[in-house]
């Protein structure tokens, strides 16, 4: 049964400012808990339940209410949302990706497998991203270097590179490029983690397992940790 709110007395009304009724924060039921709170009453309990012990007729209908988020679509609207969206195409999707950063083709292939239908090819579509170059394993070679050679030696980059099936050519072009500058690469990590020369083999044999970790071969590795590069640098 519905409960009709009354007026307030001037000690029971609530003394915050009025609120507009058009604001989505504002509870067209304040009044209600204002007024329990003044007669004693609890505040929680559901405002248009009415207790078995009340008196009130069984028969009559309990009205109960839910809230939902102010803007919150309904979930009908959802659906009726979703259902009007255009499939997207396999091609449209693998654009998506692309646009946001450079994939490899075996990369490519792995993410657009699940979306692929019957009247789908997906070698051809990548054939015609490559064709159009949209896709390319040497850019994406760049991109990984980029991405990782601040943090990472040449063994663990390479080792990338080669689980996504780069060229081979591509691969060994990008391992001479990262030799050329591992001991300077690895000094900067080493300076940023630790910046101080091990004075205990225990601390040595801590600072050469996070080098190693990052991809660092031994010969760098020792070459840092005894300062070589000092002396080299001096020569």
């Amino acid at each position: 049964m519905i409960r009709k709110g009354r007026p307030l007395s001037d000690t029971g009304r609530h003394t915050a400012a009025p609120r507009d009724e058009d604001d989505e924060s504002f509870d067209p039921f304040e009044s209600f808990d204002a007024h329990d709170r003044a007669a004693g009453r609890n505040p929680q309990r559901d405002r248009f339940e009415t207790s078995p012990s009340s008196g009130s007729d069984p028969s009559e209908t309990t009205y109960t209410r839910s809230r939902r988020v102010p803007g919150e679509a309904k979930p009908e609207q959802d659906e009726a949302k979703k259902s009007q969206r255009p499939a997207r195409s396999l091609k449209g999707r693998a654009l998506g990706y692309l646009s946001r950063r450079e994939y490899s083709r075996t990369e490519l292939a792995r993410k657009l497998k699940p979306f692929v239908e019957e009247t789908d090819s997906l070698d051809t579509l990548l054939d015609s991203l490559e064709a159009e170059n949209w896709l390319s394993d040497s850019r994406f070679a760049e991109s990984l270097i980029h991405r990782r050679s601040s943090r990472l030696g040449a063994s663990r980059i390479v080792g990338e590179l080669k689980q996504h099936a780069v060229d081979r050519t591509l691969v060994e072009e990008a391992s001479a490029q990262l030799r050329e500058t591992e001991l300077a690469r690895a000094q900067a990590v080493w300076q940023r983690k630790f910046g101080r020369l091990p004075e205990t083999p225990a601390e040595r044999a801590k600072q050469a397992r996070f080098l190693a970790s990052r991809g660092f071969s031994g010969a760098t590795i020792g070459k840092v940790l005894k300062g070589i590069d000092e002396e080299w640098a001096g020569e």
